[in-house]
């Protein structure tokens, strides 16, 4: 049953002019009364615009990229490219036609705005949803995205993973187009045992992301193969940079855990070398978290890769412009990002089972090379 204004106001126990009032944002209204009304409407779901039956389950011309954050060109780049097949050109006559408004979500991380944005969305019932980047490891917030996925595709609109793995439950999902981060991050690690490096330091992102943990996961699957998984346990002392701390999964003293950001990379980094100073080679959770640990161990007195070698992930486009080049993955980020728009937009099919696994290509370049001495 269509859930109406009067709904929402009886459930607020204010009149209905006061919740069009606090909808709208065009007339003063008390915060505590406004904080009832919009409780309000999220216990009850309610959809603005959806009185009307004949409406109640039409889309609009608006698509939503959900995305981390705008200014990392990881999700700026994903963004940009389904943005390319959503609003793409006209026929230069300034009307409309099939294209849709894409909106940027900027979530900072946060999975509260994550679900906020999602609930803006539905209530301009929104014509598809694209959500970039990982997921957060948290049970309750994959319930609570489960169901308001579920509500959003009832209502008729697409939805599109891109970068991220599929929900532990729900089939919502138009697509997910899934990033090989494990197959990626265990050819990386491949690579730099192949060197002769048997000390790798890893920079990982934030723990609760998938994202992190299927890296990390597949740099210790290398690590296993070639013997090397018996790592020296750390002493229980912070994981993270900033001694925020971390998994007990994740305690052993070559990895540190933080953001994915330059500064994270470089106070990691000077971490790593604190707590080993024998290792020869880092591995950075993505490629500018690797611009961070370069500075850090050039501030060191070290140079690279003649003392110690350097990797990231991503391959964004600075990453051939550092210098040395960066030795890093390759995600095909513009193209995932296209076909994204595409099967939002419902111009591809969906591919076999709604899941594609995108590989990883490993880039060699001059920031890895062999251990000296």
């Amino acid at each position: 049953m269509t859930v109406t204004l009067a709904d929402v106001a009886a459930r607020a126990r204010v009149s209905p002019a006061t919740v069009s009032r606090v909808l709208n944002g065009n007339y003063p209204v008390a915060a505590s009364t406004r904080e009832r009304v919009l409780r309000a409407v999220d216990d009850l779901d309610y959809v603005l615009n959806g009185p009307a039956s004949s409406l109640a389950a039409a889309t609009s011309d608006l698509v939503g990229i959900l995305v981390n954050d705008i200014a990392d060109p990881f999700f700026g780049i994903m963004a940009g490219a389904a943005q390319t097949q959503i609003g793409g050109p006209g026929d230069g006559s300034g009307r409309a036609g099939g294209e849709k408004l894409a909106v940027i979500c900027n979530t900072g991380g946060s999975p509260e705005r994550e679900l906020t944005y999602l609930t803006l969305l539905q209530r301009q019932r929104a014509a598809a949803v694209v959500l970039t980047g990982g997921a957060i490891e948290n049970p309750a917030h994959q319930a609570a995205m489960a169901a308001k996925l579920a509500k959003l595709a009832d209502a008729g609109t697409r939805i599109v993973f891109c970068g991220r793995p599929p929900l532990p439950e729900g089939d919502a999902l138009v697509a997910a187009l899934a990033f090989d981060n494990r197959g990626g991050g265990r050819r990386l690690t491949e690579h730099l045992i192949s060197l002769g490096h048997r000390r790798i330091g890893y920079v990982a992102g934030p723990p609760e992301r998938t994202t992190t943990r299927h890296r990390l996961e597949g740099h210790r699957e290398a690590l296993r193969a070639a013997g090397l998984d018996d790592l020296p346990a750390g002493d229980g002392t912070a994981d993270g940079p900033d001694g925020s701390g971390g998994p007990a999964a994740d305690d052993d003293r070559l990895v540190v855990h933080g953001p994915y950001d330059r500064r994270s990379g470089y106070e990691a980094t000077l971490e790593l070398l604190r707590r080993a100073p024998d290792v020869t080679a880092i591995v950075a959770a993505n490629d500018t978290v690797a611009l961070g640990a370069c500075a850090a161990v050039r501030d060191q007195g070290m140079r690279i890769p003649q003392d110690i070698s350097v990797a990231g992930f991503d391959d964004l486009p600075f990453s051939v412009d550092a210098v040395p080049a960066l030795t890093t993955v390759r995600l095909p980020l513009f193209e995932a990002g296209a076909r994204a728009g595409r099967l939002a937009m419902g111009k591809e099919n969906p591919p076999p089972g709604g899941i594609a696994t995108i590989a990883a290509e490993l880039m060699i370049r001059g920031s890895t090379a062999t251990p000296r001495g």
